[in-house]
């Protein structure tokens, strides 16, 4: 085995341990999952065994490998990247863009954006404009992140009723999407809304409690207090990381006035 095809199976099995054990699997269940034998596990991990790019993406299958990740595998070990990643302006993805702008506008009055792997903001229907309105311009500016809009103390966090909430559950969303894909570009947003202080809280109430059926978000526009839960779409068996990395946000209203008041605002 030649020095470079070495270093190439070392650090394709160093990464293979890692997302093993992050996964919390042994040897012997990840082989026998993966059709294989805990032994050859062994051996691909310690650099001891070339994986060929078939059990490198069964492996990846197990362990719930981001797709993005699964490239970086086949790479570590000397082989192509599998899966393209097309900009989300090429004219192979025409008829994607088209379905999902129709999506969004479909989705109005409600507000409906889709973001990227750390929250940037892809595009976003009137509802989101609405929602947005009076924002300074510098948090504006592309790229659009939305954790920063909503987390930011001069973006929507001092309108939204119950902060403490709302910023706990994004954040420990963001937690988990780290563990998953052990992303450090996320990682780096999380570090920042994370840091943003919190603004204290207005103390204010809404006047009726609704029993709502998940957490929402109860924010305040135009003197209208509004009430929200989220709800977030992916795509199944992406084929492309561009794809994979994509999600569909929307904002469904929680109560009744919230409804009647998006329906009278946005036409």
């Amino acid at each position: 085995m030649t020095t470079a095809a070495r270093k190439n199976t070392s650090e394709v099995g160093r990464l293979l341990r890692g997302w093993r054990e992050q996964r919390r699997i042994s040897q012997l269940d990840l082989a026998l999952r993966a059709d294989s034998s805990a032994r050859h596990i062994s051996f691909v991990e310690t650099g001891r065994s070339r994986p060929s790019e078939e059990l490198i993406l069964r492996l990846a299958d197990h362990l719930d490998v981001p797709m993005r990740e699964r490239n970086a595998l086949l790479l570590a070990a000397g082989y192509a990247p599998r899966y393209a990643e097309t900009p989300l302006d090429d004219p192979s993805l025409g008829a994607l863009r088209e379905g999902l702008e129709r999506l969004l506008r479909g989705y109005e009055p409600y507000p409906a954006l889709i973001v990227d792997a750390t929250y940037n903001v892809i595009a976003a229907n009137r509802g989101i404009a609405m929602l947005m309105e009076s924002l300074p311009e510098h948090l504006l500016a592309p790229p659009l992140n939305a954790m920063r809009l909503t987390l930011h103390p001069e973006g929507l966090a001092p309108r939204i009723r119950n902060l403490r909430e709302w910023r706990g559950h994004l954040l420990a969303q963001m937690e988990r999407q780290i563990a998953l894909a052990r992303s450090d570009a996320l990682r780096a947003v999380y570090d920042e809304v994370a840091a943003y202080p919190v603004p204290e809280d207005s103390g204010e109430e809404p006047a009726e409690p609704v029993p709502y059926f998940a957490l929402p978000m109860v924010v305040e526009h135009d003197g209208h207090v509004l009430s929200f839960v989220s709800s977030i779409s992916t795509f199944n068996t992406p084929m492309d990381v561009t794809v994979a990395e994509l999600a569909v946000e929307t904002l469904l209203p929680a109560d009744p006035a919230t409804v009647k008041y998006l329906q009278s605002a946005m036409g």
